[in-house]
């Protein structure tokens, strides 16, 4: 199992900025890849941004140019800042994780999606 702990959430006015953050822990799984996805009242999920150890990374539409995702694959971390901040990206924000998990010695492994609690983003002047 991997445990992801999400930091950073809160109150900011249109334009401001946010750091949010994204610990890993409690497993041996190799992380793969760890991103954020948003959700508000009726929606679906939606991707905001993801990041792969080798440095991939890929942008929701709607913040490319003003987030930026980042790792630090040593400590399983991932961050997201967040700039240029609008009302619409007010809703809560979810860290998931990919842990890839070995099954046997030649290599053949499972890949398994993990979600941390959300933090809530709200944006208003």
């Amino acid at each position: 199992q991997v445990q992801l702990v999400e930091s950073g959430g809160g109150l900011v006015q249109p334009g401001g900025s946010l750091r949010l953050s994204c610990a890993a822990s409690g497993s041996t799984a190799k992380i793969t890849s760890m991103g954020w996805y948003r959700q508000t009242p009726g929606k679906e999920r939606e991707l905001v941004a993801t990041a792969t150890s080798g440095g991939t990374t890929t942008y929701g539409d709607s913040v490319k140019g003003r987030f930026t995702i980042s790792r630090d694959n040593a400590k399983n971390t991932a961050y997201l800042q967040m700039n240029s901040l609008k009302p619409e990206d007010t809703a809560v924000y979810y860290c998931k994780a990919v842990g890839r998990h070995y099954v046997n010695v030649e290599g053949a492994y499972v890949d398994r999606d993990y979600w941390g609690q959300g933090t809530q983003v709200t944006i208003s002047s």
